[in-house]
């Protein structure tokens, strides 16, 4: 069956690829609505290093995605049936690696034609079926995975005293890992330290906020999620060392391109654990789509969605990751190409 590919083949320039695909075993998905990672962006805006995108590209963007059944020679789904799609695909199992971590996995959208197409050919156990979820907010479920898998990480790691749980970061990520929390941690108290006023304002469903030039005397935190990224890794997780007690655990999620300095010296006086983590696997989904279908959760994530219409064409494309830019929180879209 031919299915039309829509690759980034350099910085700025999307073209057509026409494939020929097999549907052996697969679920064929009409991709509906889709969001914006920052890791769209920047392959899109060519902020990746040139040996990075001479090995990456071309490929198709997007890996948080929504679409519905077209046809399942699987047996597992009906046709019509909304689904969410899971970008990571593990080639081996192991009962100790993660399957975000595992060697054997590849990530779509890096490396691998992501979700930028006419249909998707998914193997079934990469598919999760939704119901009860607005689709636009459905598109960011793997972007809610990925803070549902940090959050059960800490809570496998991090010991119990677990008062004053600190999020560093006022962006998308950090009022996601902030929502989760509230769900997944409800007796701890979550404060939010961030950098911009108008961006700490959403956050009113958390306990305390802060900018990073305010905080008050005394202040203290017993475990940190790091959600920065950039420049601001190195701020954040030197404040984090700074003030969080003694055998806290550090979740560090935010994205870097270049190298972070690190006060070693306070991370083994105080007996710190560092834990990195990136992407999601099924059971994440999984847990993502159950907590996405109460209410409370949708309407707090629709308050960072900006949605940006329809693409219908090439030129709309261009034209949504420009809006993007723009978009202090979440882009989402529909797709009808």
């Amino acid at each position: 069956m031919i299915n039309y590919i829509y690759q980034l083949v350099a910085p700025k320039l999307i073209s057509v690829k026409y494939s020929d695909v097999s549907s052996e075993n697969k679920v064929i998905i009409r991709p509906e609505y889709m969001a914006i990672c920052h890791a769209d962006q920047r392959y899109y805006l060519g902020q990746r290093s040139p040996k990075v995108l001479k090995e990456k590209l071309p490929m198709a963007l997007i890996h948080e995605c929504v679409g519905r059944v077209v046809k399942d020679n699987t047996g597992n789904f009906e046709i019509g049936q909304k689904v969410v799609m899971i970008p990571n695909i593990p080639k081996e199992q192991s009962n100790v690696i993660y399957e975000n971590y595992n060697k054997g996995s590849y990530f779509l959208s890096s490396g691998h034609d992501g979700f930028m197409q006419e249909l998707v050919y998914m193997p079934a156990d990469r598919v999760v079926a939704y119901k009860d979820i607005d689709s636009k907010i459905a598109a960011i479920t793997e972007f809610v995975s990925v803070a549902i898998h940090a959050i059960n990480r800490f809570d496998s790691l991090a010991h119990n005293i677990r008062n004053r749980i600190g999020i560093w970061g006022d962006g998308s990520l950090a009022f996601t890992v902030a929502s989760m929390l509230k769900e997944l941690q409800p007796s701890s108290s979550i404060i939010v330290v961030g950098k911009h006023s108008s961006k700490l304002s959403h956050f009113s469903f958390v306990d305390e906020t802060y900018t990073i030039d305010y905080l008050p005397k005394g202040f203290e935190i017993d475990h940190a999620f790091e959600c920065t990224g950039g420049e601001g890794s190195y701020y954040a997780i030197d404040d984090i060392i700074k003030y969080i007690a003694p055998q806290g655990t550090v979740s560090l999620m935010g994205v870097s391109e270049n190298r972070v300095p690190i006060y070693t010296r306070n991370i083994l006086e105080k007996g710190l654990t560092f834990v990195g983590c990136s992407r999601s696997g099924r059971a994440d989904f999984e847990r993502a789509v159950e907590l996405m279908q109460n209410k409370i959760v949708q309407n707090r994530l629709s308050t960072i969605i900006n949605y940006e219409g329809v693409a219908k064409n090439v030129s709309d494309i261009h034209g949504i990751f420009k809006a993007d830019l723009s978009n202090p929180f979440k882009t989402v879209f529909q797709w009808e190409l």
